[in-house]
């Protein structure tokens, strides 16, 4: 079982018109082809014909059993009564987690503007996901998506699970100090490319990953997850094939972390036994 904890429904390619519902059959048909159990949607901070509000996607997916819903928020736009919705969607266990989008929208994650949201993660138990390293959307503005801003927040708010996306690149040093150091941080390896990765990207993101697993000290807060539609799910199974980790480690990161932080229904599965030493001649 893999569970790919960052996928979205939006149409990025604006000039050509994709229903929410065929969002949805490209996304389960990707999720077929790479053996890909279990999704978590989340939704935009922005909602426009080619990207469907929280409401819209909850009520897609409600009778999809391999989805669920993480909510975005809009730090610019959001009013009472969108928490208040979504207050009522953690009560029915309709959405498992909240994203912010700092970045893309113009504040530090610790603005005192977020209290609200942090309070109401907290009273539901649900992680929220932040938008961290470089932006998709060149207007975005990156000072404002750095994983150290998220340390801030991690520190006042000690109760409440972080969940740093895209392991903050290109701060992924940063990202590992913020997670070594917080142990309510965690950290997705969702969209460290675009589309595919080259041969000799995939090899630098390696060593990469491989450090920032070692510094941490502990495989259980990081979380797969690849970004789709913007990042290939096959090339992106074929990356983690290719990093030097244990096999408890790996079913950890593929599966376990997100099953166990986002409490979704699914059941915890042993994970693979490592290998054990072979017989030396003649035994």
């Amino acid at each position: 079982m893999i569970i790919d904890c960052h996928v979205h429904l939006n149409n990025y390619h604006e000039q050509v018109a994709i229903s929410l519902e065929g969002s949805l059959d490209k996304l389960l048909a990707s999720m077929e082809e790479a053996g890909v159990g279990h999704a978590l949607v989340l939704t935009s901070y922005l909602v426009s014909p080619h990207r469907p509000s929280a409401a819209q996607v909850v009520r897609a997916v409600d009778r999809i059993p391999c989805l669920d819903v993480v909510a975005g928020i809009s730090y610019e736009h959001y009013k009472q009564r969108d928490l208040r919705e979504l207050a009522e969607f953690l009560q029915a266990g309709l959405v498992k987690g909240l994203k912010l989008y700092p970045g893309y929208e113009h504040f530090y994650p610790h603005d005192r503007r977020l209290q609200v949201v942090y309070e109401l993660a907290e009273e539901f138990d649900v992680p929220v996901m932040i938008h961290s390293g470089d932006t998709y959307s060149p207007r975005g503005k990156v000072k404002y998506a750095h994983p150290l801003e998220v340390d801030e927040v991690a520190v006042d708010h000690p109760g409440l699970k972080l969940v740093i996306c895209h392991l903050g690149n290109p701060w992924l040093v940063d990202c590992m100090e913020v997670v070594y150091k917080n142990p309510n941080v965690y950290a997705d390896i969702s969209g460290l490319v675009l589309g595919e990765f080259t041969e000799a990207f995939e090899q630098y993101m390696t060593d990469q990953i491989g450090d920032v697993i070692l510094y941490a000290g502990e495989p259980d807060r990081f979380l797969y997850g690849t970004d789709w539609p913007i990042c290939s799910m096959r090339s992106y199974l074929d990356f983690v094939a290719g990093l030097r980790l244990p096999e408890a480690d790996r079913h950890a990161l593929l599966y376990e972390n997100a099953r166990r932080l986002f409490k979704l229904s699914l059941p915890p599965l042993a994970a693979p036994a490592s290998p054990g030493r072979p017989p030396l001649p003649g035994q």
